[in-house]
C-alpha cells in the first residue's frame, strides 16, 4: 500500500498524531512555587524575629544557671576565707600557769644546811669523796646548797633540803624486806613522819638519801643519785632477794 510522505520529510507519514512534550515549567500544575532565595533554602514563610524570640528564653535560662552555680562555688569559699581569717587574727588563748610545787611555793634558801660529819676510815672516804665529786648540781629542779659540816661527804638540794650523806651504817634488813632498784642501786626505805630515808644494801659504801615529806614520789628524786653511785661507789655483794631480780 502507497504511504504518503509529509512534505518537505524523507520520513513517511505514519497516520499517528503528533503530540507536544510537555514544558517542564511546573507553573501550570497548580503547585505553589517555592522561592529559594539566594540561601537555595526554602522559605518557611516564619518572620526573622519570631525565631529571635524563641531563642531568648533558652539563653536566659542559661545565663540563670551559670550564675546560681557560680553562687553556690563563690559562698563556701567566702565562709572559708573569713574562717580563716578570723582564727589569724584571734588572740591565742592563754596559757595556764605551772601548778605550784614545793620548789616554787617560796625561794629556795642558800644557807648552809646543818649536817652531821662522822669520821671516815681511809676506804670509805676515798669512796665518799668520789661520790661527792659525781654528784650533780641540782636533783631535778633542786639546786645545791653548801653543808656545814663534811663537804667531803656530805650534799644537800632545796628548801626544805633533801640530803645525801655518804659513810653511815647500813640497816639491817630481812631477805624478804620491800626494796627498790632504781638505776642499778638497791635501795632500802624507812618511812619516818617528817621524811622518807633511803639507804643503799648492794655498795662498799652505804649512802643514804633523805627525802623530806614536801616532795611526792621519794624514788623518782633517787635517779641523779643513782647514777653518781653507779659512777663512784663499788658493788658490795649480793644484797636481798628483791635486789636480785
Amino acid at each position: 500500500m502507497p504511504t504518503d510522505a509529509a512534505p518537505g520529510t524523507d520520513r513517511p507519514a505514519t497516520g499517528a498524531p503528533t503530540t507536544d512534550r510537555p514544558s517542564t515549567d511546573q507553573g501550570s500544575t497548580g503547585r505553589p512555587s517555592t522561592d529559594q532565595g539566594s540561601t537555595g533554602r526554602p522559605s518557611t514563610g516564619q518572620p526573622t524575629s519570631d525565631r529571635d524570640s524563641t531563642d531568648r528564653p533558652a539563653a536566659d535560662r542559661s545565663t540563670r544557671r551559670a550564675a546560681l552555680w557560680a553562687t553556690l562555688v563563690a559562698v563556701p569559699v567566702t565562709v572559708a576565707v573569713a574562717g580563716f581569717t578570723f582564727a589569724k587574727l584571734s588572740p591565742d588563748p592563754p596559757v595556764a600557769a605551772p601548778s605550784a610545787s614545793p620548789t616554787t611555793l617560796r625561794p629556795q634558801s642558800s644557807a648552809p644546811v646543818e649536817m652531821a660529819a662522822p669520821a671516815l676510815a681511809e676506804r670509805p672516804g676515798v669512796v665518799c669523796r668520789a661520790l661527792v665529786s659525781q654528784l650533780p648540781a641540782t636533783v631535778r629542779e633542786l639546786a645545791q646548797r653548801p653543808v656545814t659540816a663534811g663537804a667531803e661527804q656530805n650534799a644537800a638540794y632545796g628548801d626544805p633540803a633533801l640530803t645525801v650523806a655518804c659513810g653511815g651504817p647500813e640497816p639491817t634488813v630481812d631477805a624478804t624486806a620491800d626494796v627498790w632498784t632504781v638505776n642499778g642501786v638497791c635501795w632500802y626505805a624507812d618511812e619516818r613522819s617528817d621524811a622518807t630515808v633511803l639507804t643503799t644494801l648492794d655498795r662498799e659504801t652505804a649512802v643514804t638519801v633523805t627525802v623530806p615529806r614536801a616532795y611526792e614520789g621519794p624514788l623518782q628524786w633517787l635517779t641523779p643519785v643513782s647514777d653518781a653511785v653507779v659512777a663512784s661507789v663499788p658493788s658490795g655483794g649480793d644484797g636481798p632477794s628483791g635486789c636480785r631480780r
